[in-house]
């Protein structure tokens, strides 16, 4: 499971890239076109669409690096098995959190797609971005169970 959640981070961080370059390219273009007054129609909304895939993408990858910001100040003074303990209960409600926002998320495309709406500049189907949302949010939770059950596994091998 942990090469499986390695390879798909990776993937989604190459979606990633490309769309935060696509994104550059969208906005500096509509930014020099704005010079000569024609700017792109839609470019707020694809601008957003966009954003939503480059964060979307990033979740998984950033869950498993732990490269999420970090206050430490009650919990440098805990002994290391404390720490270890606390650290399990917040990946677990993390799980927990990115599990729910991924299912809620999900469901929201699908009443988006079931009742044919539309992006409102563009007229531009967009629930297929909801749905990359809500697979970004699983990438998350997949992420973060597999630290849990790593934390149980570390917490066994040092006899905690």
């Amino acid at each position: 499971m942990e090469s499986l959640d390695t390879h798909l981070n990776r993937f989604f961080m190459i979606i990633g890239g490309v769309a935060i370059l696509s994104l550059m390219a969208l906005a500096t273009g509509n930014v020099l076109l704005r010079i000569f007054h024609l700017p792109y129609s839609g470019a707020y909304e694809i601008t957003s669409f966009l954003g939503a895939v480059v964060i979307a993408s990033a979740l998984g990858y950033t869950q498993k690096n732990k490269d999420h910001i970090t206050v430490d100040l009650i919990t440098e003074e805990y002994s290391k098995k404390a720490l270890m303990l606390v650290e399990l209960l917040a990946s677990l409600v993390m799980a927990s959190f990115f599990a729910v926002v991924s299912w809620r998320i999900y469901i929201w495309g699908m009443k988006i797609w079931e009742s044919g709406e539309v992006s409102e500049t563009l007229k531009f189907v967009y629930y297929p971005f909801v749905f990359f949302v809500a697979v970004g949010f699983a990438m998350a939770f997949l992420s973060a169970i597999l630290g849990v059950f790593r934390q149980i596994s570390n917490l066994r091998v040092k006899g905690l």
